[in-house]
């Protein structure tokens, strides 16, 4: 029988060559993938305001007479419209314009717009508005509906899609679309059909209730951000199901490495470490592979829990992998777990893309022939000249930086190609529950919500830059108190050397302000060799202030470290500056975080920065980050596509999120549903369990 997935786009009126290459890149081929590609919002098109109303930023429909329509010659040539009603004026202006347009808004024609206020140099403006010249009579409001506003891209305008939607949605009558929800959930839920409920969405009836619809909260609506969650759901559940579907190499719990480990360090593991601790130690003992996230605050130990977990496995004569997403990191890690393991006798290797020559050869040797039982560097260990002899166990430092197709990669360097290895993730940057559930569904996951006693809270100061003097001084007075200090430059450009060229400035000028001061300087640039004597330099007190671009984001822990200055904090998202905070408070002294921030600030940079002030927890900071910038940036996940929602909003509907997770293991059993919904929903990008 045909669907609505067996018909091309092509069949619709306009739809040629050219255009059906365009709607490809919205990932649109059939007329069942155009019926998916979903209004994210609407527009309440139903009725006319007299334009001495209007205020910046309104967006609304206005309608007037033409009083005269000028070519204008600024910096760009443009098209000033100028229309009046009743009740005042407003200038349509238009950059792109052809001469059938200028003569159709001459003086005296009747026109319909819709766009944004904006101030212009006539007054109010509209840019490139949609209008009508001697427009048809208003709708009644019985018969008025919203208007629906499509994702784009470049090449295709909102009528355009418009059109191109109420065209499909006249073969929705003879191709009904398949519901591939179980009957018993659309009755206990209440939910309409899937093809009603696409209907209504694309093309609300008038009487249908406008504010609902404006918020996203219709059932028709809602309809479709369940199946959307669930078909997310799903793909992850699948990702675990086929790493899930090799076996891997039980390790038994033997020997007494981690009791000497334990018994060498200065301090005792806290309750929650040693619950998490447990949590390992089982799911290392199946022949399953383990799948376990393991989340922790800024200091919270994670790392001697992974040491923990690599200890089991070296105890069971196998290999080790630890990943981090930056040289420093993995660096970091490579000096921490060098110094606990080999007192315990057991041989580490070092990879990283820097690593070359006869050490890189010397390494892959080690790592080939199972001398290092414990290898450490960056993504450089997913290349192919990468050989494990027995790899049981894959350690993943923030995770979040890698995206799941990188961690599937590692499961063919697993024990003779065949095992796959266990998996152990650590963040430090702390994800609200709601998002763990669905961005990490397939993965258990475990917290260390207990920081070792005796850390003490961080002040946090938020202060204009016009005040640099006072806050250099600052830094001056607990340098020579004896304290250390971080200045980190943050730039909006994402451009490296421009980052380490404001670092480089920032250090001169302070180097030269503090003359009393030993001031260094890391950035991104500099040889892994450099900027590991730089820090090892910081560590060991020799110098007093270091300036940083973000690089020591993650990791370095120097415990006389009390103040850190961040410059320009508005650029950064609040999990990446409550990671750069917990570079301090790491000692016995009581501590000081001081955000200079450039005025004006915007509200939403406003509210961040005072979250940051409010809170030393990392999980309420998560969830005011997840509230104010969206999924897709608190996880990192932008470039990876795997959570960009068409229609769900993790604020809005995370009440759905409990009963999605509760229904999904139970449709797992019906391969034909889940791939269905998966495809449907995700298209082109459920590829990412196929890595």
């Amino acid at each position: 029988m045909t669907s609505l997935d067996d018909i091309d786009v092509t069949v619709l009126k306009g739809v040629g060559k050219a255009l059906a290459e365009t709607l490809a890149k919205l990932g649109i081929h059939s007329l069942q993938d155009l019926l998916f590609h979903l209004p994210h919002r609407y527009e309440d098109r139903t009725r006319v305001i007299s334009m001495g109303q209007l205020r910046i930023g309104d967006v609304a429909v206005v309608e007037g007479e033409v009083m005269k329509a000028d070519l204008v010659m600024g910096r760009r040539r443009s098209l000033q419209v100028t229309l009046k009603d009743s009740s005042g004026f407003l200038v349509m202006r238009f950059f792109h314009f052809n001469a059938a347009q200028k003569n159709q808004l001459s003086e005296g024609a009747r026109v319909r717009c819709f766009g944004e206020v904006r101030p212009g140099r006539a007054g109010y403006e509209f840019y490139h508005p949609e209008y009508q010249v001697n427009p048809p009579p208003m709708p009644s409001q019985g018969e008025a509906t919203l208007t629906p506003v499509y994702p784009l891209t470049e090449g295709i305008q909102q009528p355009r899609v418009r059109s191109l939607c109420q065209q499909a949605l006249t073969y929705l009558k003879r191709y009904p679309i398949r519901d591939w929800l179980p009957a018993s959930i659309m009755a206990q839920y209440q939910l309409p059909g899937i093809s009603e409920a696409v209907a209504l969405v694309h093309s609300p009836p008038a009487n249908a209730p406008v504010h609902l619809l404006m918020e996203g909260r219709h059932p028709a609506q809602q309809r479709l951000v369940m199946e959307e969650l669930l078909a997310h759901q799903l793909s992850l559940l699948k990702v675990r199901q086929q790493i899930q579907a090799r076996e891997a190499l039980p390790l038994l719990p033997t020997g007494d490495l981690p009791e000497r480990f334990l018994d060498a360090l200065p301090f005792r593991l806290t309750g929650a470490q040693r619950q998490v601790m447990t949590e390992i130690r089982q799911d290392l003992s199946q022949p399953l592979p383990m799948l376990r996230l393991v989340q922790g605050d800024v200091g919270s130990g994670k790392t001697v829990v992974a040491a923990l977990a690599a200890l089991q496995t070296i105890g069971a004569g196998a290999q080790v992998a630890l990943m981090a997403p930056t040289e420093i990191l993995a660096e970091q890690h490579y000096q921490n777990f060098k110094g606990w393991l080999e007192p315990l006798g057991i041989q580490l290797a070092w990879l990283s893309g820097k690593v070359k020559g006869k050490p890189r050869e010397a390494a892959l040797a080690a790592v080939a022939s199972g001398e290092a039982a414990v290898i450490i560097g960056t993504h450089a260990l997913f290349q192919g000249d990468v050989h494990f002899n027995r790899l049981a166990l894959v350690i993943v430092d923030e995770q979040h930086r890698f995206g799941v197709h990188q961690r599937l990669a590692l499961r063919e360097k697993g024990v003779g190609g065949t095992l796959a290895p266990h998996q152990l993730i650590m963040t430090a940057t702390p994800i609200p529950r709601t998002l763990a559930m669905s961005a990490y569904a397939d993965l258990d996951t475990s917290v260390i919500d207990e920081l070792p006693p005796g850390r003490k809270p961080i002040e946090t100061i938020v202060i204009p830059d016009s005040r640099r003097d006072d806050v250099t001084d600052r830094v001056r007075k607990a340098c020579m108190a004896g304290r250390q200090a971080y200045w980190v430059c943050t730039l909006v450009e994402e451009s490296e050397a421009l980052q380490c060229q404001a670092a480089e400035a920032t250090a001169e000028e302070l180097a030269e302000r503090l003359p009393d001061l030993k001031v260094g300087l890391v950035h991104g640039r500099l040889k892994a060799a450099e900027k590991a004597e730089m820090m090892d330099r910081f560590k060991q007190g020799e110098l007093d202030l270091l300036v940083a671009t973000t690089v020591i984001e993650v990791g370095v822990d120097v415990p006389n470290a009390s103040l850190i200055i961040i410059e320009n904090p508005e650029r950064l998202g609040l999990a990446q500056l409550h990671q750069l905070r917990g570079r301090v408070g790491r000692g016995e002294e009581a501590s000081f975080c001081v955000l200079m921030y450039h005025p004006p600030l915007s509200q939403n940079g406003k509210a961040r920065l005072q979250a940051l002030r409010d809170s030393q927890d990392g999980f309420v900071i998560a969830e005011k980050d997840l509230e104010i910038r969206g999924p897709g940036e608190v996880l990192g996940t932008r470039q990876t596509g795997m959570m960009q929602f068409r229609l769900a909003d993790f604020e809005r509907d995370q009440g759905w999120i409990e009963p999605v997770r509760a229904m999904a293991p139970q449709l797992m059993g019906q391969p034909d549903r889940v791939d269905g919904l998966i495809r449907r929903w995700l298209g082109e990008r459920t590829r990412y369990g196929d890595v």
